[in-house]
Parts: C-alpha cells; structure tokens; sequence
C-alpha cells in the first residue's frame, strides 16, 4: 500500500477539516488520508460527534479509489467522479447523496467545471479542479467554524449556493454585452458584431446546459424526504430553487434578445443592401441620361466641336444634359437614393 505520508501523485491534492467543541482541525495531503486510514478517520467519520469536510482537488483515479474505499462510497459514484458526467443530477445510493454541479468561470470563453458533492452522515466529500475554489463563496468569509458547526448538510448548501451564486455575473454581463451589441448593430451592423453574437449565443446555450438540470436536483432536495438533510436545512435549499428559477427567466429573456438582435442586424443588412441598390440606380440613372444625350450628338461631332467649327446647337444640347443630370441628382438627393 502506497505510503499514507505522501502526498497525493500529480497536482492532486486533499484537504480534511473536521469540525468538533467550536473548533476546525484541518490535515493536508498526506497527513489528510493518514487521518482517514487510521484510528482518527472513524472519528472523522461521524462516528462520534462532528462534521468533517474531505476536498480533492483536481484528484486523480488512484486518489479517488482510495478515498472511496475508506468513505464506504458506493462504486458508481466513484465511477462518476473519476469519469465526469455532462449534466448536473442527484442520486442517493446506499445511504448516500451524490450531486453534480458545474462551475462557470467566464473570460474570453466560458469553461465549465463539474463539481461532485457527496453528502454521508456526518461527512462532505467535495471533488473538483484545481481552477475552482468551494472556499471562495460569500459564506465562508467567516470563517468553517460557522458552517460547520450547523452540520454536514449545512455545509453541502453553503457550496452549492456558492456555485449558484457565481452564475449571477455572468448574467449581468451577458445583459452589458447585448445592450453594446444592439447599439453596434443600430450604428453599423459589420461583420465583427455578426460574429459576436453568435458567441453570445454559444455561451447562453453551455449556461443554460449547466443551470437548466439543477432546478431539478433543488426540487429533488427540497421535496424528498432525505435522512441526511435536516428539515430545518430545507428553507435553505428553497432559496437556492428561487435564484434558480430567478437565472433562467433571465437567462430564457437573454436567448429571446439575442435571437432578436440577430434579426435586427439581418434587417440592418438588407437595409443597407437596399440604400446600396437605390444609389447605384441613382447614379445609373444620371450617367445614362448624360450618356443617352452624348452618344446623339457627341462622338459624331467631337472633331468639328473641339475645332471650334460647331455650332449653338450643339452647345445647347451639352449644357442642357448637365443640366438635366443636375435635376436628376438634387430629386434622387431629396427621395434619398444618393
């Protein structure tokens, strides 16, 4: 058996924090699975009083396996977490809850990351990579002991609503950035805004995959009768379903705006195609006048004309053509062909 004083193989990593008598003790790495595989680890368990927390960052299948074996986990969960799955979802298997989330992170693109949340008696397990952070939600600013100390299942909502929380940004920037495109597409509809909002689009679609299935997962947790949840908890999942319900209205009037803009934008095109087409005949019509008057009466007396030998006439017919074309051009001007 691989020496329990080493750390994890890789960039993975472990974190135990155990919460009993109004204090955290937390074990890194090596010294974390120590604790589990020996005597300690049944304490950290639940078998007596507390409330343990066991994180793994960016774990690899060894780490998982191990992990496992000594949580009593049932196999297909740790089939799940090595594995990944493409949507959120809920199963509760020998006594166990095992939930799926993702994580968002938004830059240039969005990159999703799964986040497996496995509740026990008296024990979380939290997998996830090593880009998202479960701590950096607004409720552990102060600090586990306040989170712990109310139980496992408190803890299990202090991440979840952490996560759900972190799709509200992306929500108010998604809104910024089609307001911005609206305005380009009223302004000059080009082709670089074409192609921002089918990115726009891309994006609403991979949140909606990640956020559409957790309404889901909340209304199996607040509606089913879970020994692992305390119903005191429930009110607290409830808010989460609310935000929920609340981000995909907003993310369901973002599809229907974007989609929108995209017409906008199709019409502006055939707009401009259509004031392209109206200047074009403008300017035919004013040239084929001048040309129509010209070919009559120009190259046949060009020669007499340039030697000074032609008469009113033909200087008549010149100037009225110009005339003419200067008619033409102030009435296409005022209808706004030209």
């Amino acid at each position: 058996m691989t020496d329990p004083s080493s750390k994890p193989d890789g960039t993975a990593r472990i974190s135990v924090a155990h919460y009993a008598d109004d204090s955290v003790r937390e074990l890194q790495d090596g010294a974390g699975l120590q604790a589990l595989e020996s005597g300690l680890g049944r304490t950290l368990l639940g078998r007596r009083s507390g409330t343990t927390w066991i994180d793994l960052t960016g774990p690899d299948p060894a780490l998982v396996g191990r992990v496992a074996r000594l949580l009593e986990l049932h196999e297909l969960i740790a089939e799940d977490i090595v594995e990944g799955n493409q949507r959120s979802k809920i199963e509760v298997t020998d006594g166990l809850v095992h939930i799926v989330l993702f994580a968002l992170e938004f830059g240039d693109t969005i990159e999703t990351h799964e986040i497996d949340l496995v509740l026990g008696r008296g024990f979380l397990l939290t997998s996830h990579p090593a880009a998202w952070d479960p701590r950096a939600g607004t409720h552990f600013r102060a600090g586990l002991p306040q989170i712990m100390k109310a139980g496992s299942d408190h803890l299990l909502w202090a991440v979840f609503d952490g996560i759900v929380d972190a799709y509200f940004p992306f929500a108010d920037q998604v809104e910024d950035e089609i307001d911005a495109i609206q305005d380009n597409v009223m302004g000059r509809a080009d082709r670089a805004t074409l192609g921002r909002v089918f990115e726009l689009k891309r994006d609403l679609i991979a949140v909606r995959r990640a956020v559409s299935p957790v309404r889901e997962v909340l209304n199996q947790l607040t509606n089913r009768e879970l020994a692992l949840i305390d119903a005191e908890e429930i009110i607290y999942f409830r808010d989460i379903y609310d935000h929920v319900i609340r981000l995909t209205d907003e993310l369901d009037n973002d599809r229907e705006l974007v989609t929108a803009t995209l017409d906008v934008y199709l019409s502006q095109v055939n707009n401009n195609l259509s004031a392209i087409m109206k200047r074009l005949t403008g300017v035919t019509v004013v040239l084929a006048g001048i040309g129509a008057i010209g070919g009559l009466f120009g190259m046949s007396q060009a020669t007499p004309a340039f030697a000074g030998l032609e008469g009113f006439g033909f200087w008549f017919v010149t100037i009225a053509s110009f005339v003419g074309a200067a008619v033409a051009i102030a009435i296409l001007r005022r209808i706004g062909w030209v």
